[in-house]
């Protein structure tokens, strides 16, 4: 893939199998990434990906069965793409069926074949079914089934000979308390005592993704939320390149608040702003209430 002009990801797979996750990776590698496209659009989408003042240009792709169209088209769709000077990958992600059942009674969100009326577990046989074309044209399959967010990560990587070096992988991640906290969390830092957006009209609808939010925290009458993320950030430089000279391959930063929303995703996100700017080169962030 690397030695290609243009490159092209299909990311597709189970509901709820880590295709966000991936998403995410290949997205900090400087990916364009695209979500739930309807499988009929592809080849358009590469089209306009490969205009000559772009030069070069790294797609990711989400197909799955939320995807508009017929997955049977599959194999043409990715052979026009190829004539545009694309090297097409398929990279599915699979995962055991009781698997898949305990993470929706985790995490409580409806799978999207459940709106045809349909029970979970027929939900899971049905779009076994429907995503046959895309499995058996797989470059790679990938079973997520016993697999972390930090492990998920590094298959995606290998799999596709993406990986950048074996430096210590970050993971910056935000939680709500109120639903336990991350069981792989390395360090966990407490977000609650902090002012609390949620309480603003105007700003409960949003995250701490966003510019407003953002706004909000950084402003000059909030100096805690600053002195507090000074200080996580104080500790963390301090003591994760000695963690980098351990054998250990990853770190999961983690902050909670009430509702993992507003509070913790900010700080996670600014957390990992800060880590890149310290030259740490495999960060994320993921944002288990809004994921």
């Amino acid at each position: 893939m690397s030695g290609s002009s243009h490159a092209l990801v299909i990311v597709s797979g189970m509901s709820g199998s880590g295709k966000t996750v991936a998403l995410n990776t290949f997205e900090d590698l400087d990916f364009y990434c695209v979500d739930n496209l309807p499988a009929e659009l592809l080849p358009d989408l590469v089209r306009s990906a490969t205009h000559p003042e772009r030069g070069s240009q790294k797609l990711a792709v989400g197909i799955d069965v939320r995807s508009r169209g017929d997955l049977a088209n599959i194999p043409k769709w990715l052979s026009a793409v190829g004539a545009m000077g694309f090297d097409p990958r398929l990279v599915f992600f699979d995962t055991r069926d009781e698997v898949l059942l305990k993470r929706y009674a985790d995490t409580r969100r409806r799978h999207p074949l459940t709106r045809l009326g349909l029970a979970l577990t027929d939900a899971i046989a049905l779009e076994r079914q429907v995503l046959r074309p895309l499995h058996s044209l797989a470059d790679v399959i990938i079973d997520t089934s016993e697999l972390n967010v930090h492990q998920l990560r590094h298959r995606v990587l290998t799999g596709l000979g993406l990986a950048m070096d074996s430096s210590l992988s970050l993971l910056f991640e935000s939680f709500a308390y109120r639903r336990g906290v991350p069981p792989d969390a390395d360090f966990v830092f407490d977000a609650r005592a902090l002012p609390n957006p949620h309480w603003d009209p105007r700003l409960r609808p949003l995250s701490g993704r966003d510019a407003a939010i953002r706004e909000y925290f950084e402003a000059p009458e909030q100096a805690l939320v600053g002195e507090f993320l000074a200080q996580v950030n104080g500790f963390l430089d301090a003591w994760l390149p000695r963690m980098r000279s351990s054998t250990r391959s990853y770190v999961t930063v983690a902050f909670g608040c009430s509702g993992g929303r507003h509070r913790s995703v900010y700080l996670a996100e600014a957390a990992a702003e800060h880590a890149r700017a310290q030259g740490w080169r495999e960060v994320a962030t993921h944002h288990r209430e809004l994921e």
